[in-house]
């Protein structure tokens, strides 16, 4: 995803209802009208598997706020598959329960299902993943199932929201799951914000989604965050990983964070001031003008 090519937030909320009725007329499966009011169609994806507390928890707040979700996720744990597509002829899915979907498969496996044949009549208006266990900031984000499975919808011209909570440091468990409740609550708010700003229009623009990391607040999990910031990708890698030679044809494998100071403005820098991070993404890997430029200087001249 292009790091080059952010909006401030506030500019590109404006912008959306400039952006109404820019999909082309013959694309097929896309998101109808939204009302300024009523409940959205949301899919519901992670790559935690479909029975996470993550996931739960954010299928029971978005129902309780009136919208109508259908969980379509990943049947086992695809932590960090990012956004690896199976090429088999055939996938499992299982329908444990009603407006419940479980494919054997990556986020964007049950992504791309979803919206081929859950929802074949009409795509939903807004794909949501996660709130994932765990951060999803620097370069986490780049390998990330969560971020996997919204890209996938983005890709297919749906309106996504990547939904993490927890911050660059050794998890505690319980202190994540207490902190899932205020990223719910802030989930809630931020799709009413866009519902509210799309004046029936598409919720975002076109092709770009919202990557959102919860901090984990207070000693319990459970604090409110102090603000929102619009942050780019912290280019710093994160977790490193040491390999060491068993001797018998096997490495071990030792994962551990990589100390590094945060960027400036970036989602590393919000997460640790226990601010909830909101990085706008492309499902594309374009860099921007000034990167473009630089390559074209490089390669002056060169011929095949």
């Amino acid at each position: 995803m292009s790091r080059k090519r952010v909006l401030p937030l506030a500019a590109l909320l404006l912008c959306v209802p400039a952006l109404t009725g820019t999909v082309p007329a013959s694309a097929a499966a896309l998101p109808g009208p939204v009302g300024r009011s009523g409940p959205l169609r949301i899919l519901l994806t992670n790559d935690d598997g479909y029975d996470a507390p993550g996931i739960r928890m954010l299928f029971d707040r978005l129902t309780a706020a009136g919208h109508e979700v259908t969980i379509v996720a990943p049947l086992t744990n695809q932590s960090g598959a990012g956004t690896k597509l199976m090429s088999g002829a055939a996938v499992r899915v299982e329908h444990p329960e009603p407006r419940v979907w479980a494919v054997d498969g990556t986020p964007g496996d049950a992504v791309s299902f979803g919206l081929a044949a859950v929802f074949r009549d009409r795509a939903p208006d807004l794909v949501v993943s996660g709130t994932n266990f765990g951060p999803n900031v620097a370069a986490l984000a780049t390998h990330s199932g969560t971020v996997g499975g919204a890209v996938a919808a983005l890709e297919r011209g749906v309106p996504a929201l990547a939904v993490s909570t927890g911050e660059l440091a050794v998890p505690v468990p319980q202190q994540i799951l207490n902190a899932m409740r205020p990223t719910g609550d802030f989930a809630v708010k931020l799709i009413d914000r866009l519902r509210d700003r799309a004046r029936g229009g598409r919720l975002l623009p076109e092709h770009v989604g919202l990557n959102v990391n919860h901090p984990v607040v207070g000693a319990d999990g459970t604090g409110t965050a102090r603000g929102v910031s619009v942050t780019t990708q912290d280019p710093q890698l994160g977790l490193g990983a040491r390999y060491t030679d068993s001797g018998d044809g096997t490495w071990k494998v030792d994962v551990a964070l990589v100390p590094a100071p945060a960027g400036r403005g970036g989602d590393v820098e919000a997460v640790g001031a226990d601010r909830v991070s909101v990085t706008p993404i492309t499902p594309d890997w374009s860099g921007g003008t000034a990167d473009r430029a630089a390559a074209a200087a490089l390669l002056k001249g060169l011929r095949p």
